[in-house]
C-alpha cells in the first residue's frame, strides 16, 4: 500500500479518468474523516480541468428513515445493515458497463436525513466515477462485492481527536443535544469507525488529511 499526498492523489485520479474507458475510484475512511469534503473538492478540480467525472456517494443507499424506524434500527443508522448494500452493488455494476444511456443514482439529503432516488445523473461520456462511503472495503455480505467493482480504493486517515470533534459538531448542527451528540460520536459512530479501520489494509493507497 502506498501513501499519497494531495498532489499525487490528483495525478492518480487524472490517470484513472484518461484510460480510454470508464473507471471507478472509491474513497473510504471512518465517519468524520473528511471523505465528502475531499471528494467534492477532487471532483470539482477534475471537472475544472475538463475531465468527465461524476460523484456518487454511497450514502444514497441509506434505508429510508421510516424503514429504519419500522425495523427498530434508527438508533444505529449508519451501520452496515442500515444500507441497501445490494442496491449499491447493482448501481456499480451498471456503471461499469459504460453503456450509451445515462444512469441515475440516489442522493442522501442531510437536511431531510433521507435519500432521494434518481437524483444524480451519470451520462455515458463520464470516464471517471468517484464514490465515497464507509464500507467500500468491508468483506461482509453484499459489501464484499464492492471492492471487485472498483479500479482503486483509497483510505483516508485523520487524527481521532479531530475526527471526533467534527462528528460531535455535525450532530449538534443537525439538532442533537450536547449529550446526544456525544453519545452518537462515541457510541455507534465509534463502533462503525473501528469496523472500517480494520478494512484499511485492503486499500490501494492511504491519504492522510489534516
Amino acid at each position: 500500500m502506498i501513501r499519497l499526498d494531495a498532489t499525487a492523489a490528483f495525478s492518480r485520479a487524472v490517470e484513472l479518468s484518461t484510460r480510454g474507458r470508464r473507471s471507478i475510484l472509491g474513497i473510504t475512511g471512518a465517519p468524520g474523516a473528511g471523505k465528502s469534503t475531499y471528494v467534492e473538492a477532487l471532483t470539482a478540480e477534475l471537472i475544472g480541468q475538463g475531465h468527465q467525472v461524476a460523484l456518487i456517494p454511497m450514502d444514497g443507499y441509506h434505508l429510508a428513515q421510516a424503514a429504519l424506524e419500522q425495523l427498530g434500527l434508527a438508533d444505529v443508522k449508519g451501520a452496515p445493515h442500515t444500507f441497501d448494500a445490494a442496491g449499491f452493488v447493482a448501481l456499480l455494476k451498471r456503471l461499469r458497463e459504460d453503456g450509451a444511456e445515462t444512469v441515475w443514482a440516489p442522493k442522501f439529503d442531510r437536511e431531510l436525513e433521507d435519500s432521494i432516488a434518481a437524483s444524480i445523473p451519470v451520462p455515458a461520456e463520464v470516464t471517471l466515477v468517484v464514490t465515497e462511503g464507509n464500507y467500500l472495503l468491508l468483506d461482509q455480505g453484499p459489501w464484499a462485492t464492492v471492492r471487485t467493482l472498483l479500479d482503486e480504493c483509497w483510505y483516508i486517515e485523520l487524527d481521532d481527536d479531530v475526527r471526533h470533534a467534527r462528528l460531535d459538531a455535525r450532530h449538534r448542527l443537525h439538532g442533537r443535544s450536547v449529550e446526544e451528540a456525544h453519545e452518537r460520536t462515541f457510541g455507534s459512530d465509534e463502533r462503525n469507525a473501528q469496523l472500517i479501520e480494520a478494512t484499511a489494509p485492503a486499500a490501494d493507497a492511504v491519504l492522510y488529511l489534516s
